[in-house]
């Protein structure tokens, strides 16, 4: 299927069916994943689809961590900590964030002083 001849319906379509998997539509279309993304690019409510879509793929995950969490799985426990509850001190040392207060955005000031090195002491 060449760009002239896909539609919206039709794509849209196939990323509902295929869970917004891009390759796997292009596949099932016959066309290529760049023809498909540059087709995409040119229709917001494909693009809105394939956001919908994904978005929907991210909350399955989601609710299967959250599930074997609670069952105790501990690479779902840490897994979960980590990434959820940084605020209460679950975070690996090697890649602590360094945030501003309450976790927002860190601020830093900075002052340069044109005086003479001599004159700043005194």
């Amino acid at each position: 299927m060449t760009r002239k001849d896909l539609t919206p319906e039709i794509v849209i379509a196939k990323i509902h069916e295929l869970n917004g998997n891009v390759a796997a539509v292009a596949r099932s279309l016959g066309t290529t994943r760049q023809t498909l993304y540059a087709y995409i690019k040119t229709k917001k409510t494909v693009q809105d689809a394939l956001e919908e879509s994904r978005e929907k793929m991210i909350d399955n995950v989601e609710s299967v961590l959250y599930s074997k969490a609670l069952d105790g799985e501990s690479w779902a426990v840490c897994f979960f900590l980590k990434t959820q509850a940084k605020h209460r001190g679950y975070v690996e040392k090697q890649q602590q964030e360094i945030t501003g207060k309450d976790g927002g955005e860190l601020v830093i000031k900075y002052v340069n002083d044109w005086r003479d090195p001599g004159e700043r002491n005194g």
